[in-house]
């Protein structure tokens, strides 16, 4: 199966993989993503998660990424069907 990401999607990827079980903010995130010029309360993080997991329900895969309220996101890996 082939699941393409555009760039920002594989960098926002990467980075959960980097921190899995981490609560990351999403200031964070922009930061290390994104050009620190943009507006700070832009909503592109949570867009960008959001396609993240359009795409991943698209083939069918759940979502590892959760929200957590007023904190951020946690990248919380899926255990594999055949652990």
């Amino acid at each position: 199966m082939s699941l393409e990401l555009s760039g920002k999607e594989q960098q926002l990827m990467a980075y959960f993989l980097e921190h899995p079980g981490q609560i990351i903010p999403g200031s964070r995130l922009r930061s290390q993503l994104w050009d620190l010029h943009q507006d700070p309360v832009s909503n592109v993080v949570a867009a960008q998660v959001r396609l993240l997991r359009r795409k991943l329900d698209a083939h069918g895969l759940p979502s590892p990424i959760e929200t957590v309220p007023s904190r951020g996101y946690r990248f919380v890996p899926v255990a594999s069907a055949e652990a």
